[in-house]
């Protein structure tokens, strides 16, 4: 079995990579879904292999993944808004 850490450097690394290729093609839109994407998988993957799903309503997920009001400021989402705001400047 794959180690936790493991796992979740892979999954943000792919989503690093996927990231930088939408914002070297302009479409921050695309950007900003990937980050909140990230987010929810890197979220449920942890909540899957701690047996937590209990607590995925604290981060804004339901039981099955889907997402429900809460937003987080993260990394990922403050580097798109930099990005965002350049770019319009």
């Amino acid at each position: 079995m794959t180690r936790l850490i493991d796992e979740l450097n892979a999954l943000h690394a792919s989503y690093v990579d996927a990231v930088n290729t939408a914002v070297s093609n302009d479409d921050l839109t695309t950007a900003a879904e990937l980050a909140g994407d990230y987010d929810r998988d890197a979220i449920m993957i942890m909540a899957e292999r701690e047996g937590r799903q209990d607590l995925l309503p604290l981060f804004g997920l339901d039981a099955t993944g889907g997402r429900v009001s809460v937003e987080r400021d993260t990394p990922l989402r403050r580097l798109v808004r930099r990005v965002t705001t350049l770019r319009a400047a």
